[in-house]
């Protein structure tokens, strides 16, 4: 209270609200992995918050460019016939795929996360990376998930559970976060043998299988190679005699997409005369090398009858020249000429706009199979924001996709679901018809554990307990009596107060949902006291989920 001295009227504020808990955000996830403007191998790894995808890629650049070759048909006349073939180059899977996991993630309902790179694209990846990055992460406050989707994309498998078993260990620690796995592969039986996964499992989920999404890959244009593949047996053939004193003859015989040179014949010869473009001009010369002013003349003669014949004569860059001829004038049959080697879908495009068009379409059918993790992450935002982080994230809708790459039944479920050995419950996601693709299991890895085998009872009290904590700083080297007590106690009740009339907590009433108890001769001793602990015992009844609904029937008599 403080001392007046001089005479006057003076104004004091008395506090007489009690302090709130202010409940902190619940789906922050952390993504770990390789990008395209990231850190050299020996620099430390880049920690970044985004809210969007253009954010991720002004600080971190696109995507690694997948590369593809398109193979066309062609018929007897070099027209594109049916659809093209795709190839993607290198394998089945991107090098690396953290970009298309945020696409994913955002489609699925994410929001705010945070970004760490570790490397990039020319990097060489390995689990001391990931690992790296999780050191730097720990240093982050605000991040309440940790995804892990580009070290199941880049790393063995051995690697890769090392690299969970390193992030279950830092929930615990910290006690403010929550990891989400992928299965390798489908391997369930690897994934609950496996060492690393042997503590630490009320703090992370996993989810099986892979999911074939609709993100198309990026890709340059100059990176797609365009092929050309012949009908099979399409022969065309033809002459033509010119006549004079040079006796000039012209002929082709060969299959169609062939890229024929000239064969000419003077008189009675049949040499092989050889002929170069240059310029746009062709030069033709006889056996003895002669190349003069009468074979010129004959070669024009032949090129106004032929063509008005139904013939005409097409030369290629490189030097070789094609006839096309018919076996009935005026109706000419072209030979295709050969696709050349270096042909991609850059240089095709303002020159064979139908067979660019095509394989435009081909490509943007080609989408890639992600982990499921990142989706789930943006499951987990996606709920909590229309329900509560008291809702299991099951049952839910998984948001661009065509399905998973498994169908999984309900006995193969049953084995994944609850793992009597090892207790490493398995989250299925499963096609419904009439349903589409969904989360169909909400267990931790901790699955036979009747106090955290559901994710939504871990993340619920792990949301519950870092507000408690961070709410109460207030708190500290406040004098240690009834009065700071009170206060502690008014501000945490009234905060589980309002989770249980939002349906977080079980009870009809509060006082059977939680409780909360503090003072001395009821959580403190007076040792206590006189080294400065104030102990605080805060009981909670969250909801669960009704994992198993059993509907019985049975016969009733007839009464009348």
């Amino acid at each position: 209270m403080p001392t007046y001295r001089t005479p006057g009227v003076y104004v004091e504020e008395i506090a007489t609200l009690p302090p709130s808990v202010a409940e902190v955000a619940t789906a922050i996830p952390a993504f770990i992995g390789y990008t395209a403007i990231g850190p050299a191998d020996n620099a430390d790894p880049v920690v970044a918050r985004i809210a969007t995808m253009l954010e991720f890629e002004t600080a971190f650049g696109g995507a690694q460019p997948a590369k593809f070759s398109v193979t066309q048909p062609v018929d007897e006349r070099g027209v594109p016939a049916g659809n093209p073939a795709v190839k993607l180059e290198g394998g089945d899977q991107p090098r690396f795929c953290l970009y298309y996991a945020l696409a994913h993630y955002f489609r699925n309902g994410g929001g705010p996360c945070y970004v760490v790179s570790v490397g990039n694209y020319k990097s060489a990846p390995g689990k001391a990376r990931f690992i790296a990055g999780l050191a730097a992460l720990e240093r982050e406050d605000e991040p309440t998930l940790i995804v892990l989707t580009d070290a199941a994309c880049l790393l063995p498998a051995a690697g890769y559970y090392e690299v969970c078993g390193e992030a279950l260990k830092q929930c615990r620690k910290l006690g403010d976060r929550f990891t989400i796995l992928d299965v390798m592969q489908g391997d369930a039986s690897g994934f609950r043998n496996d060492s690393s996964l042997s503590a630490n499992l009320m703090y992370g989920a996993a989810y099986h299988p892979y999911l074939q999404t609709s993100i198309p890959y990026e890709y340059n244009e100059a990176d797609v190679s365009i092929k050309r593949s012949a009908s099979a047996g399409a022969t065309v053939s033809g002459s033509l005699n010119l006549g004079g004193s040079n006796g000039v003859s012209v002929s082709f015989t060969g299959p169609a997409g062939s890229a024929p040179g000239v064969a000419v014949t003077f008189g009675k010869k049949t040499p092989e005369p050889g002929f170069s473009v240059a310029a746009g001009t062709l030069t033709i010369t006889d056996a003895n090398g002669a190349s003069g002013s009468e074979i010129v003349e004959a070669w024009g003669e032949w090129k106004k009858s032929g063509r008005a014949a139904g013939f005409d004569i097409s030369q290629s860059g490189d030097g070789s020249a094609a006839l096309a001829t018919a076996d009935v004038p005026r109706t000419p049959v072209p030979v295709p000429a050969a696709a050349s080697a270096s042909d991609t879908l850059e240089t095709v495009k303002n020159k064979e706009t139908a067979l660019y068009n095509r394989a435009r379409a081909a490509l943007d059918e080609q989408c890639i199979v992600l982990p499921p993790s990142a989706a789930v992450a943006g499951i987990y935002a996606r709920v909590d924001r229309e329900h509560g982080v008291w809702k299991a994230p099951a049952n839910v809708g998984v948001m661009a996709v065509l399905g998973p790459v498994a169908r999984i039944t309900n006995d193969e479920q049953e084995t994944l679901n609850v793992d009597p050995t090892a207790g490493k419950s398995i989250n299925a996601i499963r096609d419904f018809t009439g349903r589409g693709t969904l989360v169909w299991g909400g267990r931790t890895l901790a699955g036979n554990d009747n106090e955290w085998r559901y994710v939504s009872v871990r993340r619920l009290f792990i949301t519950i307990e870092e507000s408690a904590r961070k709410a109460s700083a207030f708190a500290v080297f406040e004098p240690n009596d009834q009065s700071t007590w009170l206060k502690v106690k008014a501000m945490i009740e009234s905060y589980l107060y309002g989770l249980w009339e939002q349906g977080a907590l079980a009870g009809a009433k509060p006082e059977a949902a939680y409780y909360v108890h503090v003072g001395l001769g009821t959580t403190m001793t007076p040792q206590d006291v006189l080294e400065g602990r104030m102990n605080v015992e805060i009981g909670v009844a969250a909801v669960r989920p009704a994992e198993f609904i059993v509907l019985k029937f049975s016969h009733k008599m007839q009464t009348a």
